[in-house]
């Protein structure tokens, strides 16, 4: 049997902002004072943003619930597989099959019900992953959107991504990371489908206590 690798949503959007450069006046007050040589640079820790977006967590909750959901429906169709299977083995070590007609009938039908759960794993896969995609474009273009917004006031020239050790070294005082995430969390309004998905998810849960 194939089995397949489910994943939760793993964002690392590159959040580069490109404006206008214009002279800075020395009296600006941009959020961190970060003007060097005429160049504005700011940085965001994605990790962080992960961590902490909502919808960010909305969405990885989803996916979660929607992986587990993939998970338990194809372990169910294996174990029936298995069983049939074992079945038809112990029948035919028994000398169980009355003809040679009902031995190939048999195999023919296990040979099916096995192609099938292949389809069905390489359907759900697929599916999943194509979701994860849109959750991850949604998840980008809410973050650049926001950040397109914010820097008409702010002026940075470039808006760069921090993940993990892709910057090697950078000033503490360039991390726009919190401000950006009390806008996202402030502007962040979750559709009626993602708030009917979490509250599916709450009601199982509470079925299962």
């Amino acid at each position: 049997m194939r089995k397949i690798s489910l994943t939760v949503i793993a964002l690392a959007a590159c959040l580069l902002v490109g404006c206008n450069k214009q002279k800075e006046e020395q009296t600006e007050a941009a959020a961190p004072a970060n003007a060097t040589a005429g160049l504005r640079i700011a940085y965001v820790e994605i990790d962080t943003l992960m961590a902490n977006y909502q919808l960010c967590k909305d969405y990885t909750e989803i996916g979660n619930t929607e992986a587990d959901n993939i998970k338990r429906t194809l372990d169910s169709k294996q174990r029936a597989f298995e069983q049939h299977y074992n079945s038809m083995q112990q029948k035919y070590q028994s000398n169980g099959f009355s003809s040679q007609e009902e031995l190939d009938k048999a195999q023919a039908s296990l040979q099916k019900e096995q192609q099938d759960l292949a389809d069905l794993t390489d359907r759900l896969t697929n599916s999943f992953q194509e979701q994860q995609l849109e959750y991850n474009q949604i998840m980008r273009d809410s973050i650049q959107n926001f950040l397109k917004a914010y820097n008409k006031s702010k002026k940075f020239d470039l808006i760069l991504s921090k993940a993990g050790d892709n910057i090697l070294l950078a000033n503490p005082q360039y991390d726009i990371t919190n401000e950006v995430l009390k806008g996202l969390n402030k502007r962040y309004k979750p559709s009626q489908e993602v708030k009917e998905k979490l509250k599916s998810k709450t009601e199982a849960a509470a079925d299962k206590k």
